[in-house]
């Protein structure tokens, strides 16, 4: 290695992280600074709120309107935000991200304002995954805008990027995860077999749960936890917007369907009075099926991506 790269590697360990959000308008400004003070109010133990993402890089999209694969389609760039606590928050994170989410909304128009994303790390384990130089942690400590400081603590120098350790992590997300929704579609079409439909519309829930899931484990290494078909959609679009061909939601019946199948998780265990036909599963296996060839096309371009980089890094 040339001197000259030895010493850009050198500085870029000690690159120091944004605090400004001067370069976003008034009106995103007010929105970061009433979700900050309504995590500091409902979270405990809060040491640092990270603004990341596309709006951490001034590369949003506050809203467009489209055709998406014929399909009429609005996309906005969601608040994504970081949550560092002392310890991870645990069995609560989801319900309390709702409570924020609401209070954040009161006085807005939801469909068609930003809406914020979250993720909580124990500050130990963030630390620790700069150390090891894994993907997701190490650009948002490159990329994003401390919106928050307790002082406590200081986040660890992020390490060069080790695409070999990327790629592979990613392949074995990819071939767990992919696998499991394969396995669940496949476990959809036996109990369809013996009439078992809420039980095939379970299945068919846990198949496009893990399909989205697959998305982000690849393209940045990360696991989101909700079961919440949207907000997994959400969390996907930000690296592929194909997903909307499998679930368009143009028309009422299209989001019947995605109405059923999200409540299939829930509803198809426990609400004896939860109904879907042989039709409803007939009609959301092919959009299943749809899903599962998007996101292994989109997911093996991915890791063909890190291959390029092990190349250039050789």
């Amino acid at each position: 290695m040339g001197f000259a790269k030895r010493i850009v590697g050198f500085f870029h360990n000690f690159v120091v992280m944004k605090r400004s959000t001067r370069f976003l308008p008034p009106r995103k400004r007010q929105d970061l600074q009433q979700l900050t003070a309504l995590i500091r109010e409902q979270v405990k133990q809060v040491e640092m709120v990270i603004l990341f993402g596309s709006y951490a890089k001034n590369k949003y999209v506050d809203y467009d309107q489209r055709i998406e694969f014929g399909t009429p389609t609005y996309y906005m760039s969601d608040y994504d935000i970081v949550i560092l606590t002392r310890k991870p928050i645990g069995a609560v994170e989801y319900s309390l991200y709702e409570k924020i989410k609401n209070r954040f909304f009161e006085d807005k128009n939801r469909p068609f304002h930003t809406h914020p994303q979250f993720v909580n790390y124990g500050i130990d384990d963030f630390n620790y995954a700069l150390t090891k130089a894994h993907y997701f942690e190490t650009e948002i400590k490159r990329d994003g805008v401390i919106l928050y400081d307790s002082g406590a603590y200081k986040l660890a120098r992020r390490r060069k990027l080790d695409y070999t350790e990327i790629r592979d992590r990613a392949q074995k997300y990819f071939d767990d995860k992919f696998g499991q929704a394969n396995c669940f579609l496949e476990d959809t079409l036996f109990n369809i077999r013996k009439n078992l439909f809420a039980h095939s519309s379970f299945h068919l829930h846990q198949s496009a749960e893990n399909f989205l899931r697959t998305i982000p484990m690849v393209f940045i290494l990360y696991g989101h936890k909700s079961h919440d078909l949207s907000e997994l959609m959400n969390a996907a679009k930000k690296h592929t917007t194909e997903i909307f061909k499998a679930f368009p939601r143009d028309t009422e019946e299209e989001k019947r369907l995605f109405d059923l199948l999200q409540r299939a998780y829930i509803e198809s265990r426990y609400n004896p009075d939860f109904e879907i036909t042989k039709e409803d599963i007939d009609a959301l296996i092919p959009k299943i099926e749809q899903l599962r060839d998007i996101v292994e096309k989109v997911c093996r371009e991915r890791i063909a991506y890190y291959d390029s980089q092990i190349k250039k890094q050789a």
